[in-house]
């Protein structure tokens, strides 16, 4: 199959509806996937790796959201912002028929959240968090993406670079607003606050750049890496040290941090 014949394919399979024959062929999309046998170029290998330890869900999320993705990475305009949005609400909609079809859905997330497993324990900039015994439970907004699909990058990249605490795509939903989210697993770590000296040595001995101490920015040609400051980056009792959240993105060049790398939603099957 080409990479034409695979999207036409998606086009026509969302068209078309949910069906059981119809969720059987991307069932079967995401084990090629999932075994090597179809190369998303998106993603290095070890990123495809990194995405599949999300699950089965993130892998097909990842390749709807891919049906309505744009590939400009050019300088933004009001145009191209209305475009994005246009794309996203695209792209929200393939999830969203997908996951209630597979009752991975969830209405009202952070209320049904709040009632299986009570108070949330903390909340950032774009997630609610909630305690599960030995896990986490995010609820992860599009504040800082706009796109499904820059999010769901953000989870492969996350779980390539940092898989101790690599996190698992459970669902999707909407919170009371009608905003777009993502519902996540991810193992619980204990530990101490690192001073920004600390967290700078650790995130350089990874190869990558400071780029801006303000905003805790670092880079390689490859990736861009940002919000690594003392609430994200934690030390264990044992003195590993884990990073639990990030701003992680494919760096290309309009990021302006040295980035050399396109996005692309071409597929490749072997």
């Amino acid at each position: 199959m080409s990479n034409s014949e695979f999207w036409e394919s998606i086009q026509t399979l969302l068209k078309e509806g949910f069906s059981t024959q119809n969720l059987q062929k991307l069932d079967s999309y995401a084990e090629q996937f999932i075994s090597g046998k179809l190369l998303y170029k998106r993603f290095s290998s070890c990123e495809q790796y990194g995405c599949t330890t999300g699950g089965s869900t993130h892998v097909i999320a990842s390749l709807l959201a891919g049906a309505n993705a744009s590939t400009d990475c050019s300088t933004q305009t009001v145009n191209s912002f209305k475009k994005e949005y246009e794309l996203a609400k695209k792209q929200e909609n393939n999830i969203e028929l997908w996951a209630r079809a597979t009752d991975c859905w969830t209405e009202n997330i952070d209320v049904t959240l709040s009632k299986l497993l009570g108070e949330k324990l903390t909340e950032g900039g774009e997630a609610i968090v909630y305690a599960n015994g030995t896990s986490l439970v995010k609820s992860i907004g599009l504040d800082y993406f706009i796109q499904p699909i820059l999010a769901l990058d953000r989870i492969t990249l996350h779980n390539t670079y940092f898989p101790e605490t690599k996190f698992t795509v459970i669902g999707f939903g909407r919170n009371e607003n009608g905003d777009f989210k993502v519902m996540v697993k991810q193992p619980f770590i204990q530990g101490s606050q690192l001073t920004d000296d600390e967290i700078r040595k650790f995130v350089t001995s990874l190869g990558f750049e400071m780029k801006n101490p303000r905003n805790w920015t670092y880079a390689t040609p490859q990736i861009y890496l940002s919000d690594m400051h003392d609430e994200n980056v934690i030390k264990a009792n044992n003195g590993s040290i884990f990073v639990i959240d990030c701003d992680i993105r494919i760096n290309t060049p309009d990021l302006r941090q040295g980035g050399i790398r396109t996005l692309t939603t071409n597929v490749e099957f072997l």
